[in-house]
This record gives structure tokens, sequence and C-alpha cells, in this order.
């Protein structure tokens, strides 16, 4: 049985204080929510701020994005030993948004992925298709591309450790949601894509989270598929009740 995961995207909102502010109410409100894991993925200047007012719970703190070299004159990046300084334990990797506007390709999303693991964090790795490549009948061949660019050399052992999240890239921030069908649908290929990779028995145990308009009207029924392990929760995650309605699916 995959214990489902609930993460949310805060993407480029909320300062320090409005940060403080969600987790203080946010915390009472999934004290009991023993049945899935938590996580949270404030913008880079509150890492440290959420970290701290989750201090004690089971909540997960991840980062973005970052870059894959350990150090050196990469102006504006951050790297992974950087946010283990901060108290993170995960990292989003290769959103689309990341992919649409800041030119993050399956090859470098591959070597973030490396570096991740390398520093012990857990990455979350984004795939999807977009709305012409949906329409064109190309998101099995989209996502088997992704699939092997992404976790590209990869072991086992590096397989084990990682999340996906699988994007409709049209579904996202659009209030288009895949109905559920269809989101299992591709996590489904998605899961038999790596089972070429990595085995069978491993994919079996991957958790496959769906993200694209994830509200607290649409999670239940996502949850319900088997296929489905937790959702990457964006703007819904911005309100700690909305996103604790999500997280007690």
């Amino acid at each position: 049985m995959r214990r489902p995961v609930i993460a949310g995207n805060w993407k480029m909102y909320k300062t320090q204080k409005e940060a403080a502010d969600f987790v203080r109410k946010f915390l009472p409100l999934v004290a009991n929510s023993t049945h899935a894991d938590i996580v949270l993925a404030p913008p880079f200047t509150a890492l440290s701020i959420v970290v701290n007012e989750a201090a004690g719970s089971a909540i997960t703190i991840a980062a973005q994005n970052a870059y894959w070299a350990a150090e050196g004159a990469f102006t504006g990046e951050v790297s992974m030993k950087m946010l283990v300084d901060a108290g993170c334990k995960a990292v989003i990797l290769g959103h689309s948004e990341r992919r649409q506007f800041f030119g993050d390709t399956d090859q470098t999303v591959n070597r973030k992925a490396k570096a991740a693991l390398e520093a012990g964090l857990t990455p979350i790795i984004c795939i999807g298709e977009s709305l012409s490549e949906r329409e064109g009948n190309r998101t099995e061949e989209v996502l088997q591309c992704q699939c092997e660019g992404t976790l590209a050399a990869l072991t086992a052992s590096d397989f084990s450790r990682i999340l996906l999240a699988y994007e409709p890239v049209w579904a996202i921030g659009t209030g288009r949601t895949a109905t559920p069908e269809m989101a299992a649908a591709a996590h489904k290929h998605i899961r038999a894509r790596v089972a070429v990779q990595f085995t069978p028995e491993r994919a079996s145990a991957l958790r496959i989270l769906y993200g694209g308009s994830v509200k607290p009207d649409n999670i239940k029924g996502l949850m319900a598929q088997v296929e489905i392990d937790g959702a990457l929760v964006g703007g819904a995650s911005l309100d700690p009740h909305s996103f604790a309605s999500i997280v007690n699916f």
C-alpha cells in the first residue's frame, strides 16, 4: 500500500510573515492527519521561517527548485546543500512553469535530481504534456520521453527515493482539471513506463502525485483512483483551511 503524499507548492507567494501565519493556522487543522505525508514548498525567502514554525510536526519542507552545482559563480542560483542547511528535506524539480519560463529540460532536471539525491533530498520530479500534445494524441509519447530523460542513469536505490508528479500542463492554473479517470490513465502509463526502466516491483512502489488545479471539491474523486498516490497542489494550498481540507480528503 503506497502512502499518500499531499504537497503544497506556494510558487511566488507569501512573505515571511504570511508564511509564518499560514503554518500557525494550518498545524492545528492537520494535527490528527496521520493518513498521509504532508509537504509544504514555500519560496526560498520563507524556507527557514516555515522550517522553524513547523518544527516538531510531521510536515516535510521542500524547496521549489535548485541548481545542480554544489557551489560556484552562478548568480541567482541556490544549491542543494544550501537547501539542506535551511532545513529542507525535499525539492520540486521540473515544474511546468520552470520548463515554460526558465528553460528547464528533461536533461537539466535529471542533473538536478542526481544532485538532490546526493545531498540527501527527496526529488519531486514533475512531468506532463501540453494541451497541443494531448490534442495531438501524443500524451503517452511525451510522458515516455520525459520519464526516460528525467530518470536517466538513476540507480535502483536512487529511484526508490524519488516522487513523480504528473502535471497536465493544460490543467495548471486554468481551472481545467483532468478527470480522475484521465489522470489515472496517465499515472498507469507512467508506472508501466518506469517498470521497463526499473522493474515492475520498483514501479509498483513508486508514488505518483497528480498536479493540475487540485481543489477541495475534486480531491476526493482523484484520490479514489488506485493509481493516484497524492496531489501537488498550487493555488488551493495558499489558504490554510483550503489546504487542510485537501489533506483531510
